[in-house]
């Protein structure tokens, strides 16, 4: 077995609506050998995935996959099982995973991820035992095992980050991963706020260095009459015992700069360990400081938008003592406590024997080998840090006002809005300062300990934070996402269009580009995911307005959380044959997905007319509004009766039905891109537009001033049916690129009465040869003289094959040859120069930019012309 490809979903998908993978696998001759065929597999298998015991599988029950197993069953199904289980045995939460025949030996399986690149390590893993099982090759599976496990303790996101992005999800708001650097982005646009840990966008860079420097930080909260250990930098011994001498002991040195204790040792007791400590820590850093050692409980007080929120009484790790097992077996038994972990991805942190410990047992006379008497505490640091395998007790009700208003100074002085205060004091009720002292100020702090305590009330700092950041307004930009197969493009700037005018900075993607507001930031088809995601994570963006096209939806999956509303123009016969999809049927479960990805409270906008569009309405789970061009449709008056929207066409006017009124939007033939009613196709699309616009709940006097102002030229709607005029003859410039295209566009020139039509015509490469004959025979029908030209991206196909197949459908209708010429641009220059005014010319193009400009230089030479003549 080999991977072929491997496709990372990052959000909802055409597979699930969970993040998964899919690996693309070549079987190499083994697509029909059961499990049950290759010698011991079964049972080595299961002995080293124990896990797999507790899969269902199709049968659920308990032990079903291992029933599977034993019946025989086949090898990209046993794969997708084992990927699941080894993340199972990291300890990671995933269950969703399928396998599928593409032909032959090559299949494709799905799997639910965490964590993308110990899913992916995952997999080589299982692939790799699956080959070893098949060729009877031991692999050592435990050194795999702890490598995947190093992944997961560098990738998996830190209990701090967690708890804030389920905050901000508890208040509806999504949250995208900028680039797997820790740096997360909670909202979208103009309401996108950053945040790394604790650490938010609006924290101050200058608060954060001030308190890294633990010397600046205590001449800071001295000069505000805060109390701090008395204490002062040096920099060689003599000056160490020099000032030492002079503060008294006990004492503690530790870095200028650190943190989570690292390099702090305390409760130095006299100048012999003093130069000792000094000279340990002197090889780890250059900038040390030395203060006075104070004795009492080691508090953490956290204060979010300068008010205290949560107080935590830390406790150093310690073991109990039972007159048998050795500190050493004690810590082992104390790790085995599945609440701790490596780092910091559980509540609690394992305690690690390292020199600082044995350290501190020799203190006590104590080694790793030595025996505990049963009921005795026995603490293993003098520290109290979570990330050295402390514990907490909460004691946020216990924080008397003076030290809550004292500590709320301290996050002031500093410009911190989020930091953790140190405190040593005998009492958190008592007044710091007749007894105790400030230790330090973190500007990054933890929160797990607040929200995890060992005894006492969580408390909600992730939340406190998320409320800071949004002032406890938690509106997301709008979102909208317009999906189909024709019309998309018009009916997303459509939409764009009125949010504009209501003076919005909209953020748009189609198939000619992204656009911020009136700036394209990129030119090109621009319609999937990763394209979506450069207007969510811009500040300057008040509205999305995001076209989404199949393809995108196939490779990428969805940019973004939820939609306010999914808007679904049609669903026709286009891309079939192509990325798996070959039916109608794949088809209309692809663009369900962006119908299915809406809120609650939102809405999702359906053609009514449109037989595949509600072949689907069963997936919507969100209210609909339909559109259609009969005020009957059987859809439509269901809607009525419900009390839902819906907007149709009567009395050549676009009316709009909510809340047992109705509203007539605008006359057809005033919506420029109908050309007086011309064009049915752009009727639907502006009915589309008027019916997201109601969703959003835009006032119906803007809707209309939008759809009767948006304009059908190149300035609004740029190659949609584009109308130029070169010495009294018509060209049409637009994008059909599938039947329906074709003849939505042919059926709208029908109307307009020239002496005579000419096509120039050509289809993608990636359309299959009956769609492409079947275009030819469409315009040999429509047309008095053709030109057929090709695309310069062929998708695959030889010079002239599109063309060949198109002369072929063109011949069954139209007794005329048509001309073959392959450039659109000579195409078109061939089909002017042999035209006579009063003819129309449409061109069906590939790169819009290149002709048009070609047209306006024609057009520009008439009228120097003409000039020149007077």
């Amino acid at each position: 077995m080999k991977i072929i490809s491997e496709k990372v979903f990052e959000g909802k998908n055409i597979y699930s609506h969970k993040t998964c993978i899919r690996l693309d696998l070549d079987l190499e001759g083994y697509c029909e050998t059961p499990t049950k065929n290759i010698p011991d597999f079964n049972k080595h298998l299961v002995d080293m995935l124990p896990e797999l015991k507790t899969h269902r599988c199709g049968i659920d029950e308990d032990g079903g996959f291992v029933k599977r197993l034993k019946e025989g069953t086949y090898l990209a199904h046993v794969c997708e099982h084992m990927i699941i289980a080894i993340q199972n045995k990291l300890g990671i939460d995933v269950a969703y995973g399928k396998a599928r025949e593409i032909q032959g030996d090559i299949y494709y399986i799905i799997f639910q991820y965490k964590y993308k690149r110990v899913a992916l390590n995952a997999a080589y893993l299982a692939i790799d035992i699956i080959n070893s099982l098949i060729n009877q090759n031991k692999i050592n599976f435990n050194k795999r095992f702890e490598y995947l496990k190093n992944i997961l303790l560098h990738d998996s996101v830190g209990q701090s980050t967690k708890a804030i992005l389920e905050a901000a999800q508890k208040r509806g708001l999504p949250s995208l991963n900028l680039g797997d650097s820790g740096i997360y982005q909670i909202g979208y646009g103009k309401k996108g706020r950053l945040f790394a840990a604790t650490l938010g966008d609006n924290t101050r860079c200058i608060g954060v260095d001030i308190s890294c420097d633990k010397l600046l930080t205590k001449k800071i909260l001295r000069e505000n009459f805060i109390p701090v250990a008395q204490g002062d930098k040096v920099v060689d011994t003599i000056e160490l015992i020099k000032i030492g001498e002079k503060i008294g002991y006990p004492l503690v040195i530790k870095p200028q700069f650190g943190n989570k204790g690292t390099g702090v040792i305390l409760n130095i007791k006299n100048k012999t360990e003093l130069v000792e400590a000094y000279s340990e820590l002197k090889k780890k850093c250059d900038d040390i400081i030395i203060e006075k050692y104070v004795k009492g409980k080691d508090y953490r007080v956290c204060v979010v938008d300068y008010k205290v929120v949560a107080v935590a009484h830390r406790i150093p790790p310690y073991v109990i003592g039972n007159g048998k097992d050795t500190v050493k077996t004690l810590i082992n038994i104390l790790n085995k406590d599945l609440k701790r972990g490596e780092d910091h991805e559980k509540s609690l942190t394992k305690i690690k024997i390292d020199d600082i410990l044995i350290n501190y047992l020799d203190k006590q006379n104590l080694k790793l080998n030595s025996v505990i008497p049963e009921g005795q505490k026995l603490y293993l640091r003098e520290n109290a840090n979570l990330s050295t395998g402390g514990m907490a007790i909460d004691c946020t009700d216990k924080i008397s006002e003076a030290n809550r208003a004292m500590c709320e100074r301290v996050a002031k002085a500093l410009g911190l809005d989020v930091c953790g205060i140190d405190i040593c004091t005998k009492d958190i009720g008592a007044d710091l300062k007749s007894d105790g002292v400030v230790v330090e100020v973190n500007s990054a702090p933890g929160i797990r300990m607040h929200h995890f305590p060992s005894k006492g009330k969580p408390r909600d700092v992730a939340g406190a934070i998320v409320d800071m950041m949004y002032k406890n307004n938690f509106d997301n930009i709008p979102l909208i996402a317009v999906t189909g197969t024709n019309g998309k493009t018009t009916t997303t700037r459509l939409i764009s269009y009125v949010y504009s005018l209501k003076g919005y900075n909209v953020g748009m993607t189609t198939t000619s580009g992204i656009f911020i507001g009136d700036e394209a930031i990129d030119i090109g088809d621009d319609t999937g995911a990763c394209s979506a995601r450069s207007i969510l994570i811009n500040k300057d963006v008040d509205v999305a307005v995001l076209e989404t096209a199949r393809g995108g939806i196939i490779r990428q999956g969805l940019a973004y959380d939820l939609a306010d509303v999914a808007v679904l123009t049609n669903i026709t016969e286009d891309h079939l044959g192509i990325d798996g999809i070959n039916t109608m049927e794949d088809l209309s479960k692809v663009k369900a997905l962006v119908l299915e990805a809406v809120k609650p409270d939102g809405f999702v906008v359906m053609n009514a007319d449109d037989k595949w569009s509600l072949s689907i309405v069963d997936r919507v789970k969100a209210p609909i509004i339909y559109f259609s061009e009969d005020e009957n449709n059987q859809y439509i008056q269901r809607n009525i009766e419900r009390g839902l929207p819906v907007v149709y066409e009567k009395n050549e006017k676009i009316v709009v039905r909510n809340n047992g009124k109705i509203y007539e939007i605008a006359d057809i033939k005033d919506i420029p891109i109908t050309l007086d009613g011309k064009l049915k196709y752009n009727v639907k699309n502006s009915m589309a537009a008027c019916a997201a616009l109601v969703a959003m709940k835009i006032d119906y006097c803007m809707i209309a001033k939008g759809i009767t102002n948006f304009n059908g030229d190149g300035s609004d709607n740029l190659g949609r049916f584009n109308l130029f005029n070169v010495d009294g003859v018509s060209v049409v410039l637009d994008y059909g690129h599938n039947i329906d295209g074709y003849l939505s566009v042919i059926d709208g020139l029908k109307s307009m009465n020239y002496k005579s039509m000419v096509g120039i015509i050509g289809m993608p490469g990636d359309r299959s040869d009956e769609v492409i004959t079947k275009v030819g025979e469409i315009c040999g029908k429509a047309f008095d003289e053709i030109y057929i030209k090709e695309d310069c991206d062929r998708r695959g196909r030889e010079i002239g094959e599109v063309a060949e197949l198109l002369k072929i459908g063109v011949t069954k209708t139209n007794s005329k040859s048509p001309k073959i010429i392959l450039s659109e641009l000579d195409a078109l220059d061939a089909a002017i120069n042999n035209s006579k005014p009063g003819t129309l010319i449409i061109e069906f193009y590939e790169d819009f930019d290149k002709l048009s400009s070609y047209l306006k230089e024609r057009m520009d030479e008439g009228l120097n012309a003409v000039a020149q003549s007077y």
